[in-house]
């Protein structure tokens, strides 16, 4: 689904979820209801799946989820590598369990830029910044998802 058809799914007043996916840690974000701020919001230490997908359901009743955005990590030269390919056959398995829609967002070098930030602006030790990067990361692909959903019609 592209950012177009992803938007006009969207119901009003209901925030989003982003992930930040890994094979070990899943970092999620949500936005706030009016899907203006994303902010970090756990780190999920993968488990079974049926776990994963529990604490997930968990997490959009919460937080009122309408829909997910999930961190495509393509190549510099935008190809997509096996953690790409990782990440669509998570989002289709998570399909068949979540009725949501979803799209992907470019996350080439979001990692980088927040462990960054983390370093230079927070002055963040090495094991402080292990605990909150792949949360901060999932905040940083859903705020840019976000500020793209502001500009599409």
């Amino acid at each position: 689904m592209d950012i177009t058809e992803f938007k006009n799914s969207l119901k009003d007043y209901q925030a989003l979820l982003g992930f930040d996916y890994g094979s070990k840690r899943l970092g999620i974000a949500v936005s706030d209801l009016m899907r203006g701020i994303a902010t970090s919001y756990k780190i999920l230490y993968r488990s079974t799946w049926e776990k994963d997908v529990a604490e997930i359901k968990r997490i959009i009743t919460e937080k009122e989820i309408g829909g997910l955005v999930y961190g495509l990590p393509l190549q510099m030269d935008g190809a997509e590598g096996e953690i790409a390919k990782e990440v669509r056959v998570f989002a289709a398995k998570m399909a068949q369990e979540i009725d949501l829609p979803y799209m992907f967002w470019d996350e080439r070098l979001s990692s980088s830029a927040v462990e960054r930030f983390l370093i230079d602006e927070v002055d963040m030790s090495r094991a402080k910044r292990k605990k909150v990067l792949d949360a901060s990361a999932a905040a940083y692909i859903l705020q840019g998802a976000l500020d793209a959903l502001k500009y599409k019609k």
